[in-house]
């Protein structure tokens, strides 16, 4: 039997950069514990209310944010403030499929819109891998707003 399990991004600013991987994947805050939340309604401002009733301090507000795919597809995603800098490579990166069941000119010109949308949102163009049929396809690597690598595939 499979496991569910969370992907963890250590980082600097969680809020900001789960809002940066929210808008990248079309995944949710999750509203805070034991709130419903009205259609509509804003998760970020819910939980801004909710600290603010259990009196968390504003310089613990930021130490943490997640996120979920609203089709419960995929994992959840953690993201956790930690004070050390990315410093090297990451040894796990997230490939994001953005060009499904496409090949070729058609494949790279979807990555390239996709690329262009990210870049627009925070991240980092880092350089773009040409096809090389049978094995490879073509792909473009990205950072996120902290330096994390990612692949547009």
């Amino acid at each position: 039997m499979s496991k569910e399990f969370q992907i963890t991004f250590d980082c600097h600013d969680p809020q900001a950069l789960s809002i940066f991987w929210r808008d990248a994947l079309g995944y949710a805050h999750p509203g805070p514990p034991g709130v419903d939340l009205p259609p509509g309604a804003d998760p970020l401002a819910a939980w801004e209310d909710f600290l603010d009733r259990n009196g968390v301090p504003a310089e613990h507000r930021n130490t943490r944010s997640a996120l979920e795919d609203p089709d419960g597809r995929g994992p959840r995603l953690f993201f956790q403030q930690v004070p050390e800098d990315k410093v090297v490579k990451n040894r796990l990166h997230l490939d994001v499929r953005a060009a499904p069941g496409l090949r070729g000119d058609d494949r790279m010109a979807a990555l390239e819109a996709e690329c262009d949308r990210l870049v627009a949102l925070g991240a980092k163009r880092l350089r773009r891998e040409e096809p090389e049929p049978p094995l490879s396809f073509g792909f473009i690597v990205l950072a996120d707003p902290e330096g994390n690598e990612f692949c547009l595939d």
